[in-house]
């Protein structure tokens, strides 16, 4: 079985660390976790928590309109491949089409382009690198 719910910042936690941290010194806390407008997702099958993705309520200066940051979003590793990570995006925008916000827009790894363009998102300026994570790409997607 598996649902979808709202969670704490900190539960987002171990799942952060462990697959988008892992041996590296980068903080798995972000700012605007805390954020009065942030708001986290989990996913959870069969009562565990196995994915996470958390909304952060910020401008991308390519961008008009009201926007939410995608920060975040990890899948236990033994859980990827399933569609879970989809499932949060698809929760998600329902969410901010309610909160009447135009943009979900993204910093993505270079080994999730092709997850994100599956799912409706297009690149949106130039690539850059990240201090030891790698290669990212700007990436959006127009709700309303």
């Amino acid at each position: 079985m598996i649902s979808v719910k709202e969670i704490n910042t900190e539960d987002t936690y171990p799942i952060r660390l462990e697959e988008l941290r892992k041996n590296m010194s980068l903080p798995f806390e972000f700012d605007g976790d805390f954020d009065q407008e942030t708001f986290h997702l989990g996913l959870f099958y069969e009562g565990q928590l196995v994915s996470v993705v958390s909304f952060m309520k910020t401008k991308h200066h390519l961008l008009n309109g009201e926007q939410y940051q995608l920060r975040g979003m990890a899948t236990k590793e033994k859980f990827q491949g399933k569609g879970f990570g989809k499932i949060l995006v698809e929760k998600s925008e329902a969410i901010l089409i309610d909160k009447n916000i135009n943009f979900v827009w993204c910093n993505a790894r270079e080994i999730a382009l092709d997850f994100y363009k599956k799912i409706g998102f297009n690149i949106i300026g130039n690539s850059f690198e990240t201090e030891q994570i790698g290669k990212h790409n700007t990436m959006f997607k127009k709700l309303i």
